[in-house]
């Protein structure tokens, strides 16, 4: 039997299909988005190097003391400018947006625009 129909079945076919056209480089990483109905989280990858440059979650402690549900529109903007502090500070400027099987609206929308605001370039 087919993998993809096998264990998540579109939605797992969408976010490869996704994913094919994204590699992140040392210059240029790739922004992995994942949503849950109670949390959102992300993490910036070097896909050559196979390494996690730096993620921000919803469930990291110093996070969580600061937002009353981390899976709303207001949590995942925070979490926007959270991430683009850290990436400023790591020396990341640019990255390439990976949403993975979820669609470009919602919470996806809100952290996009609010790393944006905060100066990291898409």
């Amino acid at each position: 039997m087919d993998k993809n129909k096998k264990i998540g079945g579109q939605r797992l076919r969408r976010s490869y299909r996704v994913r094919n056209k994204l590699r992140g480089t040392a210059d240029n990483p790739r922004l992995c988005i994942h949503r849950s109905l109670k949390h959102f989280g992300c993490q910036v990858i070097d896909d050559e190097n196979g390494r996690t440059l730096l993620s921000v979650s919803s469930r990291d402690k110093d996070v969580r003391a600061s937002l009353a549900s981390g899976g709303n529109c207001d949590s995942a903007a925070e979490i926007g400018k959270l991430l683009a502090q850290k990436a400023g500070q790591a020396g990341i400027s640019r990255v390439r947006l990976d949403r993975g099987h979820t669609k470009y609206h919602g919470r996806v929308k809100a952290f996009a625009d609010a790393a944006r605001e905060a100066g990291l370039q898409f």
